[in-house]
């Protein structure tokens, strides 16, 4: 079975996703997860988990931040809390908060969520057997290397399939920073951006939260052509992240690959669909943001 996971925005927007066919939805809190469209409070997570199992979707929810001394304190109230909630799963990168699970009973199922570490079945496979129910796949992947990791995985794995990829994150609030030197008014939002010298064409994202700041690569990634291709490979868990693609556009995004997930499962996808769906998936796309497949298409040997 192939399980869609998306990103919400609000309790609107995750209600429409999963009355169009989303199987679980992906939010958070900042204070414990990295990178989400919105920070949700406790109230608004009970209230989507209630509206995704009313729905028959599920909900995870984000716990992958590095808990340094300040935050360590207050992640096992809140997994508390979301056990209480009946969340169905959490994403978990930092060891402490495995350990914080263990130690206090705490029987939320958690998927291994490192990040750029994640890159080996080896490395996947040893969470596995520490408890972990899945894992989240490293962006830097060549399509080569997911096939291996497939093969040899013993629990399912999450690949980016549309959204944004973080290249770089600074547990410093760097773009403050900056400002407070050269006494600026600092940008509201996240529509800051740089690139490099004399490439006015690159557009490296940056947004802060209280996480610190978050650089994401010129190009958002789209797999969609390619879906055919990744399911045959064992890789059915395919995630959507709507952190730059706002509103009704990503509900309608998401729905482009809940039906070429339909047509998968039921052996009746053809090239010229995929073509159809990418066409309106790039109409949908944000104007100001480019697409590519990311690393997916990249000769393994020319990845340094």
């Amino acid at each position: 079975m192939i399980e869609i996971v998306a990103t919400a925005e609000s309790v609107e927007q995750a209600t429409a996703l999963v009355k169009a066919g989303v199987d679980t939805l992906y939010i958070g809190k900042d204070e414990f997860g990295l990178r989400l469209p919105a920070s949700f409070t406790e109230n608004e997570i009970i209230e989507i988990t209630k509206i995704a199992h009313e729905n028959g979707s599920q909900v995870c929810v984000a716990v992958n931040g590095l808990m340094h001394n300040d935050r360590i304190k207050e992640v096992v109230s809140y997994l508390q809390f979301l056990e209480t909630a009946k969340v169905d799963s959490v994403t978990v990168g930092d060891p402490g908060v495995i350990h914080l699970m263990k130690k206090n009973n705490i029987e939320i199922p958690f998927i291994y969520d490192a990040q750029t570490l994640v890159t080996s079945a080896k490395h996947i496979n040893f969470w596995a057997k520490r408890g972990a129910k899945g894992a989240v796949l490293a962006r830097e992947l060549t399509f080569p290397e997911l096939k291996e990791i497939a093969n040899q995985v013993s629990v399912p794995v999450e690949l980016l399939v549309y959204g944004a990829t973080c290249i770089h994150h600074s547990k410093r609030p760097l773009v403050e920073n900056y400002y407070n030197f050269v006494e600026g008014e600092q940008p509201s939002g996240k529509d800051i951006y740089v690139s490099e010298p004399k490439k006015p064409e690159t557009h490296y994202s940056i947004y802060e939260d209280i996480n610190g700041t978050h650089v994401f690569a010129t190009n958002d990634i789209n797999l969609l052509p390619h879906i055919k291709e990744i399911t045959a490979a064992g890789l059915n868990q395919w995630k959507l992240d709507g952190i730059f693609t706002r509103g009704e556009r990503f509900v309608e995004i998401a729905k482009l690959f809940i039906e070429a997930k339909k047509a998968i499962e039921s052996n009746s996808c053809t090239e010229e669909q995929l073509e159809k769906w990418n066409e309106q998936l790039l109409n949908l796309h944000p104007e100001e943001r480019t697409l590519d497949e990311g690393f997916f298409l990249k000769d393994p040997s020319e990845v340094q």
